[in-house]
């Protein structure tokens, strides 16, 4: 058993060729050691309303190495077990020796990996992936990178372990009822996503980067202004809104800084530069924060923008950055699409983009989400304007489609890269996206240029219902598509700049994506695990997809 003065972690999180960032919550306070090598790293644990966390900057590494690490809190060794039966967990820097190796997903709820779990949930393609890492002689190399594209957490639609915790602290028949209510619960509702042997393993070996979606606070978490009001007129959305943000920094967002970004983060200077004996408690400072970044969302950025080799890779917050006044509703708001503008850019072999939400839906259903937002503003006239908003928040018409101001300029952006606008055009400009139950790849339809792809994973672990997947179908092809696209039209919604059709897909297995940069062009493969022979705790892993995006001819 790993030693109960560690609570979560090691998580590797940043890495680059040179130094890693590993992040942990410890039982108590106290001073978190790294050997690997024969040199040490340590960090003196922060307090956030009675958790111990930690964050251990491993610095002076040599490019492309890759060194078995321990770690010990206050000269006693906690990681590794030595009653383990996985590998040793190592620490991988990045280098011009191989191409990138990334995998991404999105959409996992944490329910137990037994029969009835695997039953309800289906099996955890995330698991079944570190199970087959940890095995000797597979063959399959390590990704250099496991990109989570939201809803890493369900804070709205708890399992049944997460609702007993909450019942042993206060009344459920009160609001929130099963769901969320502070940062308590958000501590124990990560605790149970990530503290299973086989994917703890794996995220202390693996570097990861991460960014929301809506279930990461609630569902259609800021899809209009009369959601957010709604929310706001509640007795607990403040306090849930703040949990969630703070949370979030803390468990996600602190490891996606590199440590250049962490030195001009306004919350880790404040923990980098205490000297005092006692340990640094910033529950307070931390809630005034998250409560800034929620009314005013310009004040803080969640995106980040990562150069690996020649691959640029830049993961957007399509959630906190909203502008959602109807006159200037956009996905995006001005400062945030302007940092967007300033990095995409050509000059790498692909431009990778995350984005939670698809940027490039089945045409039926963006159409249908195109004519939604017009009619939600106004253009059909005030009763029809109520119902739009009703179906919007109904079945989530919410995506890049519901804010064409937002779509149109990142398909401008996406198509001056592909076309050499801004520099030598990559190979692909490719978006990597989840949220949307099922997986699927997408192209604009172009004859010259960069190839403008969209590959979707989703879910990792969280089926979509079979009704839903029907009506999913069916917005993707056909009669749906044409009157989707009438509708919009009728709501005076301009047609859109390029057109894109699906190449592949969709299907709707649990998946974890990978992603390789080869000769032959950038390589993917979805991956499901399976259970064979009733042993549901050690699933296989089987190849659901595969396509080669070779580059076009010059």
């Amino acid at each position: 058993m790993t030693s109960s003065r560690l609570i979560l972690g090691p998580m590797m999180r940043y890495v680059d060729a040179v130094s890693a960032s590993i992040w942990f919550e410890t039982r108590d306070a106290g001073q978190v050691v790294v050997r690997a090598d024969g040199r040490s790293w340590a960090a003196r644990t922060f307090a956030v309303h009675g958790h111990h966390y930690a964050l251990v900057h491993v610095h002076d590494l040599h490019p492309d190495s890759t060194l078995p690490y321990t770690v010990e809190i206050d000269g006693n060794l906690v990681w590794p077990d030595s009653e383990s039966a996985f590998p040793a967990s190592v620490i991988a820097t990045l280098g011009s020796e191989h191409a990138l190796r990334l995998s991404f997903g999105s959409c996992r709820t944490s329910v137990p990996h037994d029969e009835n779990g695997n039953r309800s949930h289906g099996v955890d393609a995330l698991r079944a992936s570190a199970l087959r890492l940890a095995s000797p002689n597979t063959g399959v190399p390590r990704p250099d990178l496991i990109l989570f594209l939201g809803d890493q957490v369900y804070a709205d639609l708890t399992t049944e372990k997460m609702q007993e915790f909450i019942r042993a602290r206060r009344d459920i028949s009160e609001p929130p009822g099963e769901e969320l209510a502070d940062f308590e619960e958000y501590a124990h509702l990560y605790r149970l996503a990530w503290s299973d042997e086989a994917n703890r393993w794996l995220l202390a070996t693996v570097p990861t980067a991460m960014i929301f979606d809506d279930h990461d606070i609630r569902d259609d978490w800021n899809t209009s202004l009369s959601w957010k009001r709604e929310m706001e007129a509640t007795t607990w959305w403040r306090g849930r809104i703040v949990a969630g943000l703070a949370s979030y920094w803390v468990y996600q967002h602190l490891g996606n800084m590199s440590p250049a970004e962490r030195a001009d983060d306004e919350m880790w200077r404040e923990i980098a530069g205490h000297s005092a004996a006692a340990e640094l408690d910033i529950s307070a400072r931390l809630d005034a924060f998250a409560q800034r970044c929620d009314q005013e969302p310009t004040s803080y950025r969640w995106s980040y923008c990562r150069d690996i080799n020649d691959v640029r890779l830049i993961v957007v917050d399509s959630r906190a950055a909203r502008q959602l006044e109807p006159a200037r509703r956009a996905l995006l708001d001005e400062d945030e699409t302007h940092w967007l503008d300033e990095r995409m850019r050509g000059g790498f072999r692909h431009l990778l983009v995350g984005t939670s939400l698809p940027f490039l839906l089945p045409p039926g259903l963006h159409h249908l989400e195109a004519w939604d937002e017009a009619v939600s503003e106004g253009a059909w006239g005030k009763p029809a304007a109520r119902m739009g908003e009703r179906l919007r928040q109904l079945v989530d018409l919410e995506h890049w489609g519901a804010f064409q101001r937002s779509f149109r300029q990142l398909a401008r952006m996406a198509t001056e890269v592909a076309d050499g606008q801004r520099g030598t055009p990559p190979q692909t400009v490719t978006f990597l996206s989840g949220d949307v139950h099922y997986s699927t790849v997408s192209e604009v339809q172009r004859t010259s240029g960069s190839r403008i792809v969209q590959a979707v994973c989703s879910p990792i672990r969280n089926p979509l219902p079979r009704a839903m997947r029907s009506f999913s179908a069916v917005l993707a092809y056909g009669i749906a598509t044409r009157l989707s696209a009438l509708l919009a039209r009728s709501a005076g919604v301009s047609s859109p700049p390029f057109r894109w059709s699906g190449i592949k897909g969709p299907w709707f297995d649990n998946c974890l994506a990978s992603l390789e940069d080869t000769p032959a062009g950038l390589e993917l493969h979805w991956e499901r695990g399976v259970v064979q022979g009733g042993d549901h705790g050690h699933p296989l892993v089987e190849t659901v997809a595969t396509i080669t995006l070779t580059p076009r001819a010059p």
